[in-house]
């Protein structure tokens, strides 16, 4: 390792090497000498992590931006992040020649003065500052060094005398707001003066308008207008920051959730788990708590929660930037971090799940539970934390495996109808018809029988017939849905399915997949070059065999899927005959020994001999058979050649490359583009507005259905990942029950949200008859007294909440800053998103 206290003659902080290869460092100096040389960059290594026992090389220190007031000056400069605040101020001393007495340093972000940073051991990095932020620089006379010197001391031990604030010239204020008990203050006077002042017994209430110089004293969350007096405590708003609302909302549900307000306001540091590797070393914590109290301080001046937004974005970068965001997921974050900085367990032990194997539920409950707490217990766990029954079923050997989770939330599917409609094309293999679409209506919940046989009956299928259905991606199979179990849920409504109608047969059968292909030219710096993409909708059909296939039955067959498509309409009119299955068209053409001996009419060419019959002639298709080795057959030559087929082959994978000449021959629109299974128009009026329960919510997420083929569970009998079916049941519920409304749906092509009113009840929401734990006997009710509201669409949207101060029995709406009361009958809107259920104490 090479070290850049060796080349620059530098120290390292700490001590440590810097950890830049040999190598890399020696090129550097190559090219230092080769090309004259540069000026020296020095870097220290710095503690990185959570756990701070990390070190790097800080590559990139702060540029802070320093203005000087009242002169006006301004300079760039660099400074670690580990840095502390007093050298700073030494810094920008020597920088603007001042002296340390004269100087007072402001974290002045958005040229707004939102902390005054007067602890001179705290680290640059502790106090949040960020790249090419603004620092304001106050420069005082000489004079009154002795009296700010003063004030900042006394205001760091509970606040200003008002001997002290009368050390500063006062000037009256030219737009003033009434304090409760007569004082008077500016809009510009920070919150922090104000309260003071206004909570000394010795002002009195003689209308005094107190300016101190006309600038902010601000406390680190940077209030704009006074407080007021004898308000209720819960009833102060949070700034938006700029698009900062989904945070604004769920933050309030948090903060007047009872049982956390009384948490953080006592003494909770002693739970602190500084050295969680799964937490935030106690930071989001102790950023909530503060947060916390200050929301619960009396007045109503909002606060702009930006030191809690800085630690916010430390600690989960998905949340930086000043972009929307998702309410509910920031509320998994908040309840995860808090439990984890905050869990009572420092040394957790190991426990290993075990299955029920027969046991009763309440002893396996009790086990699985026992286990959780042994490893989480915090707050949060005490207050937000159920327990679910989750039974998983194998599909092959009726395994049954019962586990018992923990959920700190329920995420409830929006089911505002039972059917779904869905569009799917139908193929024909046997030419008999033109590609049509089919639109079916299905049960929404149902699996992919339901829509076959949808489909059987729409398209008229015969008994001698069978629908094969696969869902197509880029021109390609992205799968085929042959398990009939298979749950429409994981079809997607942008998806693009196809279905083939193939015979029924006991003979042996390959199948047949035909893949087109188009000649992509692109063009190079010296000559153009020919590349073969996929494009249309690949088609299905059955081949049958007796062990021996020829490349001319390959021919014949891939001819006959063609033939709806040839463009001459009295050649298609003459010679198609009536609708017949695929397998008999299949035998006509396996059992001939000539092209002429296949009476399909699929030629372009046709031809009357001596005796006045009709004689067809194939043109040979450009075909490429892939083998299992991927080796390519061309299947336009030796037509009498045998394939060899694998005695476990099942299928094989044909390409049909189309030139401009066999393009011409043939009308391939319909092959183009596939509808999507459903697609989206504009929301009409009476699907906004119909109304959903709650319970119904309820009882589609508690309903039977099969896992994702992405997420197949592994049974234990079976040895084999089988997709299970997976059963949900409440066994535990906690004291406070979150709710989310899943009004987003996300695809690969668009997103999209639900505006369906949800009848959510206030009270007496009862789940007694939703709990698989018998043995409790005590009615689970619950009383709502919280929920996230959001308004608009994916593009642009705006979230609010719904909260009741259970001091006053009075529900008021939170808009960010602005709080306004509202009726009870009002908080009740398609717009509610999330929703804080508190257990109602019940005698049975």
């Amino acid at each position: 390792m090479y070290c850049f206290r060796k080349k620059f003659g530098t120290s390292c902080i700490h001590g440590f090497l810097c950890s830049i290869p040999y190598s890399i460092a020696t090129s550097n100096m190559n090219r230092e000498h080769r090309y004259g040389g540069g000026p020296a960059l020095s870097r220290k290594v710095i503690s990185s992590g959570l756990s701070q026992t990390e070190f790097a090389v800080e590559v990139y220190p702060l540029r802070l931006q320093l203005l000087v007031m009242p002169k006006g000056d301004h300079c760039a400069v660099r400074i670690s992040k580990k840095e502390t605040v007093g050298e700073l101020h030494k810094r920008a001393c020597e920088i603007f020649y001042l002296n340390l007495e004269q100087v007072c340093i402001w974290d002045y972000y958005g040229h707004r003065k939102h902390a005054l940073m007067n602890d001179m051991d705290k680290t640059l990095d502790d106090a949040n500052l960020q790249m090419d932020q603004d620092i304001l620089v106050e420069v005082h006379d000489i004079a009154n060094g002795t009296a700010l010197s003063r004030f900042i001391r006394s205001a760091q031990d509970n606040g200003p005398t008002v001997k002290d604030a009368s050390s500063f010239h006062l000037e009256p204020s030219k737009s003033s707001l009434s304090i409760a008990g007569g004082l008077s203050a500016s809009k510009g006077a920070s919150r922090g003066c104000s309260a003071e002042l206004s909570q000394s017994p010795n002002l009195t209430s003689q209308g005094q308008n107190l300016i101190y110089q006309g600038r902010e004293l601000d406390n680190a969350y940077g209030t704009s207008t006074v407080t007021t007096r004898g308000s209720s405590g819960g009833l102060i708003g949070l700034q938006n920051l700029g698009n900062t609302c989904f945070m604004n909302s769920a933050i309030q549900c948090l903060v007047h959730t009872s049982e956390f307000a009384e948490y953080f306001r006592e003494d909770y540091h002693q739970e602190i788990n500084w050295k969680n590797p799964l937490g935030m070393v106690g930071e989001l914590a102790l950023a909530f708590g503060e947060l916390l109290r200050r929301l619960w301080a009396p007045g109503r001046t909002a606060i702009a929660p930006r030191q809690f937004k800085m630690k916010l974005a430390r600690f989960a970068p998905q949340f930086s930037g000043y972009n929307q965001h998702d309410s509910q997921e920031l509320l998994a974050f908040l309840l995860d971090g808090l439990h984890e900085d905050l869990n009572r367990v420092k040394h957790k032990p190991y426990k290993k799940s075990k299955d029920a194997d027969g046991r009763p539920d309440e002893e396996v409950a009790d086990e699985y539970w026992a286990s959780h707490i042994a490893r989480n217990d915090s707050i949060i766990v005490d207050v937000c934390q159920g327990q679910y029954k989750s039974t998983l079923v194998c599909p092959e050997c009726n395994k049954i495996s019962v586990t018992f989770d923990p959920f700190m939330y329920l995420s409830l599917p929006l089911q505002s109808t039972t059917t779904r409609s869905m569009t799917v094309t139908v193929f024909t293999c046997d030419g008999s018809a033109l590609p049509f679409a089919c639109t079916v209506t299905v049960p929404k919940q149902g699996r992919c029988r339901d829509l076959i046989n949808a489909l059987s009956c729409a398209c008229s299928l015969k008994n001698s017939e069978e629908l094969k259905l696969a869902e197509v991606r880029n021109h390609l199979f992205q799968r085929f849905l042959d398990d009939p179990l298979i749950s429409l849920s994981t079809i997607k409504d942008d998806d693009h399915l196809a279905a083939y109608k193939i015979a029924k047969s006991l003979k042996k059968t390959l199948l047949l997949r035909l893949i087109h292909r188009c000649q992509e030219q692109e063009t190079g710096d010296t000559k153009a070059a020919q590349k073969l993409k996929p494009f249309g909708t690949p088609l299905v059909s059955l081949i049958l065999h007796d062990d021996v296939i020829t490349r001319g039955d390959i021919q014949k067959v891939v001819h006959t899927m063609l033939s709806p498509l040839l463009r001459s309409e009295s050649l298609r009119q003459a010679d198609i005959p009536e609708p017949c299955s695929s397998l008999a068209a299949s035998d006509m053409c396996h059992n001939s020994s000539s092209d002429e001996a296949c009476t399909n009419p699929v030629s372009d060419s046709m031809n009357k001999d001596s005796s006045g019959s009709r004689a067809v002639t194939l043109f040979k298709l450009p075909l490429q058979l892939v083998e299992e080795s991927n080796a390519c057959i061309d299947l336009s030559v030796g037509e009498d050649k045998t394939i060899k087929l694998s005695s476990t082959s099942t299928s094989m994978l044909v390409y049909v490359d189309w030139s401009q000449e066999l393009l011409e021959k043939y009308d391939i629109h319909y092959l183009e583009n596939l509808p999507e299974v459903f697609k989206y128009g504009p929301v009409n009026k009476k699907a906004r507005t119909e109304p959903l329960s709650l319970y119904t919510c309820l009882e589609g997420f508690l309903r039977e259905e099969p896992l994702v083929p992405e997420d197949m569970w592994y049974c234990p009998k079976c040895k084999e990942r089988r997709q299970a079916s997976k059963k949900l049941d409440l066994w535990r519920l906690p004291e406070v029950l979150v709710i989310h409304l899943k009004r987003f749906s996300y695809s690969r092509s668009m997103k999209h949200k639900l505006e369906t009113f949800v009848n959510f009840p206030i009270r007496d929401f009862d789940l007694t008859n939703y709990i698989a734990n018998k043995n409790n006997t005590q009615r689970q009710l619950y009383e709502l007294y919280a929920l996230t509201n959001h308004y608009g669409g994916m593009g642009s949207g705006h979230y609010t909440a719904h909260i009741k101060l259970l001091d006053e029995n009075r529900w008021y709406n939170f808009d960010d800053a602005h709080i306004s009361p509202i009726n009870e009958e009002d908080v009740k809107s398609a717009a509610a998103y999330v929703l804080f259920y508190r257990r109602v104490k019940t005698d049975s």
